[in-house]
């Protein structure tokens, strides 16, 4: 958890006003976060920090390729995401209920921790049925896999046309 350290931004010091952070998602980064779907991965992440009176509004650009296992063919490809974000966070002396959309910080806060946001935005927006792209047509695409269920696919076809009790059937029509 120490490497997500990095990921904290301390607002207590900041002009209102806009202010941009830049952060590199690495297989560090998600090597903090234990069951974490999402193993490997290059991203860029852009913040914006709109600090405003009452509150503070962050927008989130994520872009870059994170390895994902093809649910076809079993091997690692590069999955492109580009991820636009907003979070809103309102400063309260009082808790609000509890809400996705607002976060309440109280006086005693003096930073914000983007870790888990970003973590949460790439693990949503990866593909929840993970396929290759072009299907057999890229270099990390195995196609002695796909060949395979291809042959298997075919193959059940063949023993169902030819199992007698089904012939059987087709002559009470």
């Amino acid at each position: 958890m120490k490497s997500l350290r990095t990921y904290s931004i301390p607002f207590t010091g900041l002009k209102l006003g806009r202010h941009e952070f830049e952060y590199t998602i690495n297989n560090e980064f998600f090597n903090e976060f234990e069951y974490s779907l999402v193993k490997k991965g290059e991203l860029q992440c852009r913040v914006e920090l709109d600090k405003q009176e009452t509150m503070i509004i962050l927008d989130f650009d994520i872009h870059g390729t994170v390895d994902m296992a093809c649910d076809r063919c079993l091997s690692e490809y590069p999955q492109q995401l580009d991820i636009q974000e907003q979070q809103v966070y309102k400063f309260s002396e009082e808790e609000i209920d509890a809400d996705d959309e607002i976060i309440t910080l109280n006086k005693n806060d003096t930073e914000i921790s983007v870790a888990g946001l970003i973590y949460e935005y790439i693990t949503v927006a990866a593909p929840f049925i993970a396929v290759c792209d072009n299907e057999g047509n890229t270099p990390y695409c195995d196609k002695d896999m796909l060949d395979r269920l291809n042959k298997l696919a075919s193959g059940d076809e063949q023993e169902k046309s030819a199992d007698p009790r089904w012939d059987a059937l087709k002559k009470l029509k």
